[in-house]
């Protein structure tokens, strides 16, 4: 096992490399000018050259590549072109959004998703299990990008209970977090309930019920627990991805996390900050599947790693 995880950490830096390796030169083949977004169409062209060579855009592309490296290896991401401040200090002041709107949807997600699978898995065909199944579809269903603006207009603009946007107070985090988080809650709600129904037929269950264990005791100890899997897959991609930025739910309701700032900072060219972005986006995936790996085996001691 710990030669895996070895092997795991040595696969991170060149991935990461990689990844950044072709936003580096994609970025660069996205039409338009960061240039003239800074000084506009109408701005001179010695104005433009003056500012591109203070920049360092008028070096070959290879020059700029070499410097982004060893920018790296120095644990230097560089100065924003737009923000004309550190790319890192940009990233450090927009992560605690992001993360405090991640912990918020998981809660949510976890919270929901548990509780219908249980359900609906302990009354199988009934009406609780046809409601759960009818909430996951209509959870897959409906885009980030139409329920945020619906819950917008009924639970901020027409029942005044939350704020519109933004972030400050518990009020901010709610629409926020439900639009996120039901999304994941009707995925998670869907494959915790398969997976109830499959472990509840297996010999163990069977055997910890004639030793005449409690249901509840015989649900959370043997069933639950085997069922985690393919849960703990599910949570951990989904994680990854909201911690790095749901660019959608944070521009819809004006949330400044990572999301948000990787599109402002497309949108104005500006290539430090976008490989700033894609660093901890990359870094956060990375990690969260290492992390993975980690809870299998907390979940399921029958899983070994081999040499």
């Amino acid at each position: 096992m710990k030669r895996y995880f070895f092997q795991r950490l040595l696969l991170l830096l060149p991935t990461l490399l990689g990844a950044l390796t072709l936003v580096f030169f994609l970025i660069h083949l996205v039409p338009g000018d960061p240039v003239e977004v800074m000084l506009g169409e109408t701005a001179s062209a010695a104005d433009k050259e003056e500012l591109r060579r203070s920049l360092g855009l008028d070096r070959p592309l290879l020059a700029q590549y070499r410097s982004f490296l060893t920018g790296l290896l120095t644990v230097d991401l560089g100065r924003s072109l737009s923000e004309r401040a550190s790319v890192s200090a940009l990233i450090r002041a927009r992560f605690p959004a992001t993360f405090q709107l991640t912990f918020c949807a998981m809660a949510v997600a976890l919270l929901l998703s548990f509780s219908l699978a249980a359900m609906a898995a302990r009354h199988r065909a009934s009406w609780i299990d046809r409601a759960a199944l009818l909430f996951s579809l209509f959870g897959l269903s409906l885009p980030n990008f139409w329920l945020g603006p619906m819950l917008m207009i009924v639970f901020a603009i027409q029942l005044g209970w939350t704020p519109v946007s933004g972030r400050g107070g518990l009020g901010h985090l709610v629409l926020p977090s439900l639009t996120l988080g039901l999304g994941m809650a009707a995925i998670l709600t869907r494959i915790l309930r398969a997976g109830l129904l499959q472990a509840i037929r297996e010999d163990y269950v069977r055997t910890a019920r004639a030793k005449g264990l409690s249901e509840s005791r015989v649900w959370l100890k043997h069933t639950l627990r085997n069922a985690l899997l393919p849960v703990i897959t599910i949570v951990s991609l989904q994680f990854g991805s909201l911690l790095a930025g749901s660019i959608i739910t944070e521009t819809v309701f004006s949330w400044p996390g990572i999301g948000r700032l990787t599109v402002q900072a497309i949108q104005a060219r500006d290539y430090p900050l976008v490989q700033g972005c894609v660093l901890v986006i990359a870094t956060t995936y990375l990690l969260v599947n290492f992390l993975t790996d980690i809870f299998y085996r907390l979940a399921d001691p029958r899983i070994h790693y081999g040499k």
